[in-house]
């Protein structure tokens, strides 16, 4: 018997401290959790890319000015909105040549239009720390109606972090241009990062 108690905690006593000393598993950060005030930081990062039907390397760049602020509401994040404004103008690619022609009169035409804005008018929270946004994009003079999905990656109380992503059209908004070689869709992938205001 008293071998039998020696062997039970040679056994099951490390496997306590063990326990005891291993700290509770982090809960992710939920949008509820979240709530507040924020601006967006300019550490943030918006891609977007243009695929070549059929393969090839396709258009791809991204934006380096932008500015926006959101709101997340802890009681009702159905109530959370976001406001965002980037500036066309700041497109950077992988060749001059490229940008020169995204900023034309072909594509953004960034002599008559300065800003592209997105204002919410929809948020539909699809998980804790999941949501999709829907609101009306402007670019060239036209808005329509788009969606993103967005994903809580990061927050510490003073600072946010998100994944957004989304697809749009272009043709709409007047830049179809060099379609069919060019998808007529628009894939956007961002990190946003606000700063509690």
């Amino acid at each position: 018997m008293i071998a039998v108690r020696q062997l039970a905690l040679k056994v099951l006593l490390p496997l306590a401290l063990a326990a005891t000393a291993a700290p509770a598993a982090a809960r992710a950060p939920a949008l509820a959790d979240a709530a507040g005030n924020y601006r967006i930081a300019r550490s943030s990062v918006i891609r977007f890319n243009v695929p070549q039907v059929g393969g090839g390397g396709g258009i791809a760049g991204q934006f380096t000015r932008f500015t926006g602020a959101f709101r997340i509401d802890g009681r009702n994040v159905q109530r959370s909105s976001v406001e965002f404004t980037l500036y066309p103008d700041s497109v950077r690619a992988r060749e001059r040549r490229v940008e020169d022609f995204l900023r034309s009169s072909a594509v953004f035409d960034t002599a008559s239009f300065q800003t592209v804005t997105f204002r919410s008018t929809r948020v539909t929270q699809t998980g804790p720390d999941t949501a999709t946004i829907e609101g009306a994009l402007t670019a060239r003079g036209k808005t329509r109606r788009e969606r993103f999905s967005v994903a809580l990656t990061d927050w510490n109380r003073r600072t946010i972090s998100f994944t957004i992503r989304g697809n749009i059209r272009r043709a709409p908004y007047g830049m179809d241009v060099g379609t069919p070689i060019y998808s007529n869709v628009v894939s956007f992938d961002m990190n946003i990062s606000g700063v509690r205001r």
